[in-house]
């Protein structure tokens, strides 16, 4: 088996697969099933196997062990521990054989307390053999999970089966013609996985992670004195005994088996395809995602801290302020820009990493909403330069905007911490609503235009005003410029509608501020050309 993408939309057979072991599910055994068994508490120890050696992964490994290839900056083996351990299994058993030593220190550096190594010395024989080595220390077990280190699940893939308090298996009941070719087949009968084998013709394959009972360590052992040593062997002899459950690979999710160093190269590009969240707005979905994921996954092999980058983005971002509060309308307009791209590399290292904690998703949200503060007060303070004469209102729109950015964000936090039903917020980001949008707009509408005539010649260091008619046949007057570095901006650009976000009115700056400001400007203009005036007739 090599790899699964389980999208929203099934095809026929596997819909048919999930009706009918739904109804199972819901109304029971049909007549003439096998025995039924008493449910037993959720698994909370995993048996994960790492003992065996990929020679189509040589290339790569050189020679080592395949469990320590990296996907995205991490081992395998940490990979499937970390998956196990966030999907609510107490303890890991890892099984290591080949090259048991670099094995067992990179896993005995991952959650201590919590992951055991065991060593299999039988390891060549195969990963049947490989799972005997657990016996002991799981005999006690109702039920435990058995999973395989190469295999790499997408979020909330292993959730559903691990949830199981019966044996059952994980399977992709319509994988590609790749995966069925190589794949561990599957007979499915009744919603029960009764056969595994890579020669049976079935469409259903096994994803590599099973619920099991210690009944399987007979059946491993009576299935190697019938010559099969392989795990394959062993659940088909379990599955004969007690029923075992057929559980479908979560929608919406993906699994992957590593073989080869093409497998490695997909592996990569499925995770960077589940990086970006269903919630993401227009902006961040066809405009930053497609370079921060891959940006993220340029970097993931420093692992660089979730909490350093969101420090980072934090640190572009007040940069960016300074610069528009300077009137550097280009830089800053850049860089706010560059802060929202950032702003989603920490919760992607998170996921790449399965380092996600409810600590730096908090620090991320505290740092982005003391940016988006930062970000208006510049702009307020750009507008004061340029129209000093309008203080008031520039200071009752930037604290009114500031307002609505921090108050969107936090009746959103509210309605979650309440169990409330969130809002439908597709339409509105479709507008430019959501936090990506806004920092577009901010981008957009803080690039110049540098109109800067020579100066009067009259020493004064002002610059002649030259009226110049808009597309709205409106005369625009350039403000004064703030010094000779600075760039000049002009307020009156095309008009922009107020946006509405959360039941806030977020109106943005450029357009009020100009309409505010459209008379004082005027006199302004004209006060600047008496000075002139009177400069000329002195001289």
């Amino acid at each position: 088996m090599k790899v699964g993408w389980v999208p929203g939309e099934r095809t026929d057979a596997a819909a048919s697969f999930e009706r009918g072991q739904m109804e199972i599910d819901q109304v029971g055994a049909p007549s003439g099933a096998r025995h039924e068994v008493a449910p037993t508490a959720r698994a909370r120890v995993a048996v994960l196997l790492a003992a065996g050696r990929s020679e189509r992964l040589e290339r790569i490994t050189g020679g080592g062990s395949k469990a320590l290839n990296r996907l995205a900056g991490i081992s395998l083996v940490e990979r499937a521990i970390r998956s196990l351990l966030g999907s609510g299994i107490e303890e890991v058993l890892v099984v290591v054989g080949y090259h048991a030593g670099p094995v067992a220190a990179v896993v005995g550096d991952i959650a201590p307390g919590r992951v055991r190594t065991v060593l299999a010395e039988d390891w060549e024989r195969g990963n049947g053999a490989s799972l005997a080595a657990a016996a002991l220390h799981v005999e006690d077990e109702g039920l435990f999970v058995v999973m395989m280190a190469d295999h790499v699940f997408g979020d909330g893939g292993l959730w559903g089966l691990l949830q199981s308090d019966e044996p059952a298996v994980l399977v992709d009941p319509d994988p590609s013609a790749e995966v069925r070719g190589e794949g561990t087949r599957v007979r499915i009968e009744e919603g029960d996985a009764v056969a595994f084998g890579k020669a049976l013709d079935e469409p259903a394959v096994d994803c590599g992670v099973f619920v099991l009972s210690a009944e399987i360590f007979e059946c491993q052992r009576l299935a190697a004195l019938e010559g099969d040593a392989t795990l394959a062997g062993a659940v088909t002899l379990f599955a004969e005994q007690r029923p075992l459950r057929a559980r479908v690979v979560p929608r919406g999710t993906w699994w992957h088996d590593i073989d080869t160093p093409e497998n490695l190269v997909q592996a990569r590009r499925l995770l960077r395809w589940s990086l970006p969240k269903d919630g993401d707005g227009p902006v961040s979905r066809f405009l930053n995602r497609p370079l921060s994921t891959r940006f993220s996954l340029w970097i993931s092999p420093a692992r660089l801290s979730p909490d350093l980058l969101s420090w980072i983005a934090f640190l572009f971002g007040i940069v960016a302020a300074a610069s528009l509060a300077a009137g550097l309308g280009i830089t800053g307009g850049i860089l706010a820009q560059v802060t929202s791209v950032l702003d989603g590399m920490d919760g992607e290292a998170a996921r790449l990493q399965m380092r996600a904690r409810p600590q730096g998703a908090l620090l991320d949200g505290v740092l982005d909403r003391v940016t988006d503060a930062a970000i208006l007060g510049g702009l307020g303070l750009w507008t004061l330069h340029t129209m000093p004469a309008a203080s008031a209102s520039v200071l009752l729109v930037t604290l009114a905007a500031v307002f609505g950015s921090v108050m969107s964000m936090a009746s959103k936090d509210r309605i979650i911490a309440h169990g409330l039903p969130a809002a439908d917020e597709r339409t509105l980001s479709w507008l430019l609503g959501g936090r990506d949008g806004r920092m577009l707009l901010v981008a957009i509408l803080s690039i110049p235009l540098d109109r800067r005539p020579a100066a009067c010649g009259a020493g004064c260091g002002c610059r002649d005003v030259v009226p110049d008619a808009g597309p709205s046949g409106r005369v625009r007057v350039p403000p004064a410029p703030l010094s000779h570095s600075s760039v000049a901006f002009t307020l009156d650009v095309y008009d922009v509608e107020a946006l509405y976000f959360r039941g806030t009115v977020y109106v943005d700056l450029a357009e009020t501020l100009q309409a505010l400001g459209r008379g004082n400007g005027t006199r302004e203009a004209a006060k600047q050309r008496s000075s002139c005036s009177n400069a000329r007739g002195a001289s």
